[in-house]
């Protein structure tokens, strides 16, 4: 299966999915981690300490995507119409996370317009960073969703802290020492099991 994360904006949590996710693909079988984010913000956060996976960037994928069952791709922000018709025609899933504010929502219909255009449906809308109850933001985004009818993941990731500290001591979020680490976790082990559903 080869999943990709992309958006039009940043600070969507894109890396932070496609680390996670491609950690949760790994236990089932063997993945592999394609950063074609010019920032290159998943191999630093590799380089800290180590995922249990392989990263490489998107001139070394072709080399290794062949010995892997899973490929994630981690891709820049805001691609052009060029790279993104490329990108969602190459893969099983397109994975596009969406933080629950305005601006972003704004971004995401002009994001999933574009991918009308070109013809792509296999992509699915993460919510991510959603801040926790009493807060309703995360509710509303989902029933906009649902009223455009968009599609869109069951599970929402949470606004947790503990993933910054995974990102800054170079682990993936469940090895943290941290209150919220396993609920972390869940989040994403969750979002695996839509993906492999």
């Amino acid at each position: 299966m080869i999943v990709t994360v992309a958006s039009f904006k940043g600070g969507q949590a894109k890396t932070t999915t496609a680390v996670h996710l491609t950690a949760l693909l790994n236990q089932h079988s063997p993945a592999l981690l394609v950063d074609g984010d010019p920032n290159r913000s998943a191999t630093s956060w590799n380089r800290r300490r180590g995922f249990p996976f392989k990263v490489v960037d998107e001139k070394q994928a072709v080399r290794f995507a062949k010995d892997f069952e899973h490929v994630v791709i981690d891709t820049q922000a805001r691609p052009t119409e060029e790279d993104l018709k490329a990108l969602a025609e190459g893969c099983d899933l397109l994975i596009v996370p969406l933080t629950p504010d305005a601006l972003s929502l704004d971004t995401l219909f002009l994001f999933t317009d574009a991918l009308t255009k070109l013809g792509a449906d296999r992509f699915k809308i993460l919510l991510t960073i959603v801040p926790p109850k009493p807060s309703r933001d995360g509710d509303e985004v989902l029933n906009t969703l649902r009223e455009a009818g968009l599609p869109f993941f069951q599970t929402v990731i949470r606004r947790y802290k503990v993933f910054q500290k995974a990102a800054l001591d170079g682990v993936l979020v469940k090895d943290v020492a941290d209150l919220h680490a396993a609920d972390a976790w869940a989040d994403y082990k969750a979002i695996a099991g839509e993906v492999l559903r």
